[in-house]
């Protein structure tokens, strides 16, 4: 029978929940659970009651469920769940772990563990989201982390129901184990606050105003004394001594040299090349910037301080309206404040904008970093002191039809598409011939659909005059001459070409669903050779880096090697897993975003991976850049991003704790040597992929 855990009362309205000791759960093997397999998946369960499972391709999660035959089981005085996961195949695997309730509700607790061929390990998950949380109900906005209510919270651990092993959408056969499921007690506390008492809970530094962590700062003079450590530090670091002036191996290879970064192929890897004729590989982070701002209207009791309109601090005052999902959705232009922005001004007082401009460099420089990646500061990166890559975006109508990741597919088909890409490149006129930029991010996560043929069904549930859907119309009618070629072939019945355009059919023959893969990829070759034809007239000497797929499909991946100089996928993993598929061309690859997140430095939210500790972020940090060192294809790979979110939420209430730098510009020492170490050895890790 498990203990419960006792609550006993300290200051401040707090109170903290404790456990006098760990204790161990069993879960599996035990007469609580049974197991079934997931679609496209089979098991057996051995005679130690090990479960073996083979997982095909086709659907997404294939993996097997441990359930508790109750159909509920209380898991409230439990906080950490330990699976034990082997790995059957010949290839490493990404194994992830998602715990459900009953009714499924809220975001489940999970995490991920990549294991080598042959190689046993324990996925770890801290079952409750975080350590705070309050005695009631309380309503709390623009965030996607925050404390709740610990009898109410939206996943009650007190019903779960299911324990979900699985694969992330593999593309290939795989096998693995779960030899035992555990859940362990912690001695660790849980702070549970009183909701009558806990508005405002951010204090004047943008920080989280009723815990306590190393680093947090409490007075100007602290953050004063944090400014006179790192002045220290970075006078005495240098870049990593195999460095060039570009971040190139200067101690490797040496190849033509253009005056630009380009791309090469070398003894079976792909590398950049530098200006120089060095070998590059591109670490980089995004976002080098001022920090993201925070919505405050609606929402001013929560702050203990905000400047008086006429205060040196309402520089940090501002106005957005940028929200596609969350709180600020449908609330159009409101107020924000910049947290980050504001102690930048306490820390480095009046000359405080050239010095931020100044030490982000010479952070990048002294982190074993080279690269200032995507949506960063323009005056940041064009002082020709880092390489860099530039964003672009693509405003053309999208295709009505379209969903998906973070909006609809833009229409190539537009004319306005090609003149919004020749828009944006016009303005990069001091990037074009700079031998610091690498290239150009067009989009981001676009929505390319989970299948071969979603850009072609898209543009058929679209109205007549799309011109998607227009461009459709003509390769089938060159192709099929007649209406009624068509029909025959798509079994429909359109009495004309112009009631095709009218119709939203889309076709269940054969033929049809052929031809629907065909005009997937005629909509994605137009996206991808437009933007590659702008490009090349207005900057040849840089590199198209592609559209930073998030999801998408094989044929989309396909296409767009025949365009990018390099495919950009966003891996959001504990090691690097996209590639492109058999049948693309043979084209070097670029992870734009990564990242790994933890609760112990008063952050509410650790983004897409969550870890559990700053040293297990820093662990996992050198985990998947050396997972992309070790692969072939890519040339590099970016940290999402500089700082981390603000505690309340940027204007879709994302409030990670992703950054090199907290909100009050102190770096996190634990990741800043995880980078440094990859740094100073990733030149010689990558040469030895070489055939």
């Amino acid at each position: 029978m498990m203990r419960k855990l006792s609550i006993f009362c300290i200051t401040a309205g707090v109170a903290l929940v404790s456990a006098a000791a760990p204790r161990s759960m069993k879960i599996w093997p035990s007469e609580l659970c049974a197991v079934r397999a997931h679609s496209k998946s089979s098991c057996i369960i051995d005679d130690r009651e090990q479960i073996h499972v083979t997982t095909g391709v086709g659907y997404s999660w294939p993996g097997v469920t441990v359930y508790f035959k109750s159909k509920s089981f209380d898991l409230s005085a439990q906080r950490t769940l330990n699976v034990v996961v082997s790995n059957s195949c010949a290839r490493s695997l990404n194994i992830n772990l998602s715990v459900k309730n009953q009714p499924d509700k809220g975001s489940s607790p999970g995490g991920s563990i990549s294991l080598k061929p042959g190689e046993c390990g324990t996925l770890s998950v801290a079952l409750l989201k975080r350590p705070w949380a309050l005695d009631k109900p309380l309503e709390l906005v623009g965030m996607n982390g925050y404390p709740e209510a610990i009898d109410t919270a939206l996943f009650d651990l007190r019903k779960t129901a299911e324990l979900h092993v699985f694969l992330d959408n593999p593309d290939q056969p795989a096998s693995l184990s779960v030899l035992g499921i555990e859940a362990e007690q912690s001695t660790e506390e849980l702070k549970v606050f009183s909701a009558d008492s806990f508005i405002p809970f951010v204090d004047k530094f943008g920080q989280f105003k009723h815990d306590d962590w190393p680093g947090k700062i409490h007075s100007e003079k602290e953050l004063s004394e944090a400014r006179e450590r790192e002045a220290e530090y970075l006078a005495a670091a240098k870049a990593p001594s195999g460095f060039n002036k570009w971040g190139g191996w200067a101690e490797g290879p040496r190849l033509a040299a253009t005056g630009h970064f380009r791309t090469q192929k070398v003894r079976g890897v792909w590398w950049l090349v530098d200006p120089d004729g060095c070998l590059f590989f591109s670490h980089g982070v995004d976002c080098v910037n001022l920090g993201s701002d925070t919505g405050i209207a609606y929402r001013e009791p929560y702050f203990e301080w905000l400047p008086e309109d006429d205060s040196p601090f309402a520089e940090a005052y501002g106005w957005n309206s940028w929200a596609p999902h969350g709180f600020y959705k449908d609330r159009g232009r409101h107020r924000t404040f910049n947290f980050a922005k504001a102690n930048m001004q306490r820390k480095y007082g009046a000359g405080w904008k050239e010095l931020y401009k100044e030490m982000a460099h010479q952070r990048i420089h002294a982190w074993g970093l080279n690269t200032i990646a995507n949506w960063s500061d323009k005056d940041v990166y064009t002082m020709q002191r880092t390489p860099y890559v530039v964003s672009l975006g693509t405003a053309a109508p999208p295709i009505k039809g379209s969903s998906g990741w973070w909006g609809k597919f833009p229409d190539p088909f537009y004319p306005a598409f090609r003149e919004s890409i020749e828009q944006r490149i016009s303005r990069q006129k001091d990037t074009v011939n700079d031998p610091w930029c690498i290239g150009y991010f067009v989009d981001n996560e676009l929505s390319w659909g989970g299948n071969d043929s979603a850009l072609s069904e898209a543009a058929l549930n679209s109205p007549a005059t799309q011109p998607a859907k227009v461009a459709l119309r003509q390769w089938l009618e060159k192709n099929y001459e007649s209406i009624e070629n068509l029909n025959q072939s798509w079994q429909t019945k359109h009495s004309s070409w112009e009631a095709f355009l009218e119709s939203h059919e889309i076709p269940e023959s054969a033929t049809g669903k052929t031809d629907l893969l065909k005009l997937h990829e005629l909509v994605a070759a137009q996206y991808f050779q437009i933007i590659k034809e702008v490009l090349k007239e207005s900057a040849p000497d840089k590199l198209y880096l592609g559209c930073r797929f998030a999801a998408g499909s094989p044929a989309s991946y396909r296409v767009a090697s025949r365009y990018c100089d390099v495919v950009s996928f966003n891996n959001y993993t504990r090691a690097v897993k996209k590639d492109i598929p058999e049948g693309s061309e043979d084209k070097p690859l670029i992870n734009g975003e990564f990242h790994f997140g933890a609760l112990d430095r008063g952050v509410f939210h650790t983004g897409l991976v969550p870890v559990k500790s700053q040293q297990e972020r820093a662990q996992a940090y050198q985990a998947f850049v050396t997972s992309c060192l070790k692969h072939p294809r890519y040339v590099g790979t970016h940290w999402f991003q500089w700082k981390d979110q603000p505690l309340t939420g940027r204007g879709d209430g994302e409030n990670y704790q992703i950054g090199f730098l907290t909100v009050t510009d102190q770096p996190y020492p634990e990741l800043v040597e995880a980078a440094r170490k990859i740094g100073e050895t990733m030149y010689s890790v990558r040469m030895q992929c070489s055939e």
